[in-house]
């Protein structure tokens, strides 16, 4: 495969590296193991900082519960809560090159894709401050001598864990919803990536200042998930978990969650399938399939990573793709011109590159990629080339467990049927892509298909307003959408006697 040389890294230089963490609104060093922060890119330290303990969970916590009970913010109304919200998104925006520039240079993603994630943060606050201002409360039906009515309350301490592939955009999903709800947050950003959510933890405590709000509503607190996310989810001021990661960590998290009887939402892993009918065309289904598993480096839970072709379509299709992907721009996040861009670390791009060997030793051709790419441009950097694999069964473990990376696994099928069986033979039920000229034969599949998100002749669209979550071992609850701020409440209900006459019970 022929990669071109990568331009010169532009990425413009973050103004610093935190080296604290946020413990209720306290910058200070954390009580935990040091965290050291390596651009994927080139293999250089970005920044060592000291990461949180459990001492310092506990502490957040502590002060959270205060926090979130102070009448000051209890007390707040909703459209009170909203001006903060604005104030977020708009220190966002005033610092979206610069948290973009952190965000590339800490996860390695392209610059152009970190700006959109920056954006998208922005945007989601703004959206959330106006669904909390404008969300209704219910006067019910009554059934006798009496006003009935359904409120909502916050929760109280939320905890709130991240993985590492798109910090900040993912952060503002959880922040906002949980804040305008009237909860406090205990944000855990992933180890490997900390220093964007550190960033947008100094926006909105300056927010909360500015508001004279207090600033133990949130604290920021990197660190290892078996020390720092374990002490959050054990902890008894928790009262609710919300959950983006792996499924086996979820399992452990709703496990605890039962023992408190707190509720969670989980949003976990993907091996989403993508569908090429007989009658689709041809370079619109290209492009969503390339873009569906190699954009983000296929660091992406909803990625098209099994992808179902008419076995009419199946060999002029492949050929095509497997052309187009030959021929994507790999280089660092920086430049403009990267389409693939390094791994987030050198040990998830050797995890990756484990699963191409476990799928040549399954029997599978490797039609493009599968290995690093040559040259002392990228020799440093965690790089992995796009790859496309075929002559593998669905059963296969290559085509049934999440790889999250740069690789797609291609099988044909016979007729509907068939698609179906294949795709929804998976313990996952994230995503779905259909490409097809026919409507009804859309319709058809994207209800028989097992997974909280269908794209129709689109993929990786995302729209705050509309709600996202996975089916099976894709997760358990909702994101995003108006209801997504009550799943950071609790509901009350209250009943107002009307009557002048005493229970007639007690006569």
């Amino acid at each position: 495969m022929t990669v071109e040389e990568p331009a010169q890294q532009r990425v413009p230089a973050p103004e610093s590296t935190p080296d604290e963490i946020l413990v209720a609104g306290e910058w200070r060093r954390g009580n935990g193991a040091p965290i050291e922060t390596v651009d994927p890119a080139t293999g250089r330290t970005l920044t060592t900082l000291a990461g949180a303990a459990a001492t310092d969970v506990d502490e957040a916590a502590r002060h959270a519960a205060r926090a979130a009970a102070d009448p000051v913010w209890r007390e707040l109304p909703a459209h009170r809560r909203a001006r903060l919200l604005h104030r977020i998104a708009d220190a966002v925006d005033a610092e979206g090159e610069r948290l973009a520039a952190l965000q590339t240079a800490d996860t390695g993603k392209a610059l152009t894709e970190t700006r959109a994630l920056v954006a998208s943060a922005a945007a989601t606050f703004r959206y959330t401050a106006a669904a909390v201002e404008t969300a209704e409360e219910a006067l019910t039906p009554a059934r006798g001598d009496y006003l009935t009515m359904s409120r909502y309350e916050p929760i109280g301490v939320v905890g709130a864990i991240n993985p590492w592939n798109s910090p900040v955009a993912s952060d503002a999903q959880k922040l906002a919803p949980a804040l305008a709800a009237g909860n406090a947050v205990l944000l855990k950003p992933a180890e490997w990536t900390p220093l964007g959510s550190l960033a947008l933890g100094r926006l909105i405590t300056r927010a909360l200042t500015e508001l004279r709000l207090p600033t133990g509503l949130l604290s920021v607190l990197p660190g290892p998930g078996r020390t720092v996310g374990d002490a959050i989810v054990h902890h008894p001021r928790v009262g609710k978990v919300t959950f983006t990661g792996g499924t086996r960590t979820g399992r452990a998290i709703a496990h605890a969650a039962a023992e408190k009887l707190m509720p969670v939402s989980l949003e976990l892993g993907g091996k989403s399938p993508t569908v090429v009918l007989p009658d689709a065309d041809l370079e619109q289904a290209l492009a969503g399939v390339l873009f569906g598993i190699f954009s983000s480096t296929g660091q992406s839970c909803i990625a098209g990573s099994r992808l179902f072709v008419a076995r009419e379509r199946y060999p002029e299709f492949l050929g095509a793709l497997v052309d187009r992907a030959q021929k994507l721009r790999i280089g660092p996040g920086g430049d403009p011109g990267t389409q693939v861009a390094p791994l987030v670390h050198h040990k998830h791009r050797d995890s990756v590159a484990c699963y191409v060997d476990l799928a040549r030793a399954e029997g599978a051709r490797v039609l493009c990629g599968g290995s690093a790419p040559d040259g002392d441009a990228y020799r440093d950097g965690a790089y992995y080339l796009p790859t496309v694999l075929d002559g593998l069964p669905n059963s296969s473990r290559t085509c049934q467990e999440e790889i999250f990376g740069p690789v797609l696994v291609a099988l044909p099928f016979d007729d509907e049927d068939d698609l179906i069986r294949q795709a929804n033979d998976s313990v996952y039920g994230l995503a779905c892509g259909i490409w097809t000229r026919d409507h009804r034969a859309a319709w058809r599949i994207a209800r028989r298909i097992d997974a909280g998100t269908v794209w129709i002749n689109t993929y990786k669209q995302f729209s705050v307003s509309t709600p996202f979550g996975g089916m099976k071992d894709s997760g358990l609850g909702r994101e995003k959408g108006r209801d997504g701020i009550r799943a950071y409440q609790r509901q009350k209900s209250l009943y107002w006697g009307v009557s002048d006459a005493p229970l007639p019970w007690a006569n």
